[in-house]
């Protein structure tokens, strides 16, 4: 009996929690392309996936198929490998950063306990994948949500912690 009422159970879409390796998992754009050949219209499916373990490591991925599924696992394969450790300071960043991608740029403020993840839907499920609890965030440039999610990580890629950059400066800072 319990069987049956998992199996009514929805499961949010955007969010796919992976049992076997704790990684949260966000889908967040699925493009649909379309080459026209002689005999109609061949769609073809790209997906930009972001995956993270909630405690400071976030990735993302870009996969190309001809089916949706297939797709997803491929961003999704690409997103945990290509993982990056930031550094949290009671569940937000250590300092301002800011990130940028092609025509997409992002600034990524902390902010006090309570705040929450005020973001758009990119650079929040960046965000929220990564562990980030309280963040201030705005975007400028494009809306597009894939380079959004790249100028997120390339912001989140350039910050440091004050033990780093004491060891890099060699001094001591108050």
């Amino acid at each position: 009996m319990a069987e049956k009422k998992e199996r009514g159970k929805r499961r949010d879409k955007n969010r796919d929690e992976n049992e076997n390796s704790g990684l949260i998992e966000r889908t967040v754009k699925i493009k649909r392309c379309a080459a026209v050949v002689k005999g109609g219209r061949r769609f073809s499916f790209a997906a930009m996936v972001v995956v993270g373990d909630g405690n400071g490591k976030v990735g993302c991925g870009y996969g190309k198929a001809n089916e949706v599924p297939p797709s997803v696992e491929k961003a999704n394969k690409q997103a945990s490998r290509s993982m990056i450790q930031i550094p949290l300071i009671d569940e937000t960043i250590p300092h301002r950063v800011n990130g940028r991608f092609g025509a997409a740029k992002v600034i990524l403020i902390p902010a006090g306990p309570g705040t929450g993840v005020i973001a758009g839907s990119a650079v929040r499920a960046v965000c929220e994948a990564a562990g980030i609890k309280n963040i201030l965030t705005k975007s400028f440039g494009t809306n597009n949500p894939v380079t959004l999610v790249k100028a997120t990580i390339e912001a989140l890629s350039q910050l440091r912690t004050k033990e780093d950059v004491e060891n890099l400066r060699g001094v001591t800072l108050s």
